[in-house]
């Protein structure tokens, strides 16, 4: 089953538990892939590569990983609280990313394949890691060690 067919199957699971948070998120996300789908220029009624509504998924952690540095920075403890349920139940449709270690060991592989010696070229490794590592490491964590190996 694909992870849209999947998620929209849990809409009905959410509302028989009387669990409303969790139907929130899960409804925004179908909605999600629907607008992703029609931004793309494709029929609503389509279904999204799970590469893609992983993206979708992403996306929407993303902006509430923002949302609560914003809260937090505005005394509206409350209002984090919320989002960080909202987070939670996203995480669980989001497959683990790679450790720094792992990371690592691939940036220096890649690092040497490519002969990289000097920080000018940190963009062009950076570019390289990303395509390769793209959903299973996250970007800012890729960036931490690619500057750690030039310093």
């Amino acid at each position: 089953m694909s992870l849209q067919k999947d998620i929209q199957g849990r809409i009905k699971e959410a509302m028989l538990a009387k669990d409303a948070v969790r139907l929130s998120v899960v409804r925004g996300l179908t909605a999600a892939f629907t607008n992703d789908l029609v931004a793309k220029g494709r029929k609503p009624t389509e279904e999204l590569a799970d590469e893609d509504a992983l993206t979708v998924i992403r996306r929407a952690a993303k902006q509430r990983k923002e949302s609560i540095d914003q809260f937090r920075a505005g005394n509206r403890e409350d209002l984090a609280a919320i989002e960080e349920k909202e987070l939670a139940i996203l995480s669980e449709f989001i497959p683990q990313m790679m450790p720094r270690e792992e990371i690592g060991k691939i940036a220096q592989a890649k690092k040497e394949e490519l002969g990289i010696s000097d920080k000018t070229k940190a963009g062009m490794l950076m570019a390289a890691l990303m395509s390769e590592l793209k959903n299973k490491a996250d970007g800012k964590e890729v960036k931490s060690v690619v500057d750690s190996l030039f310093s």
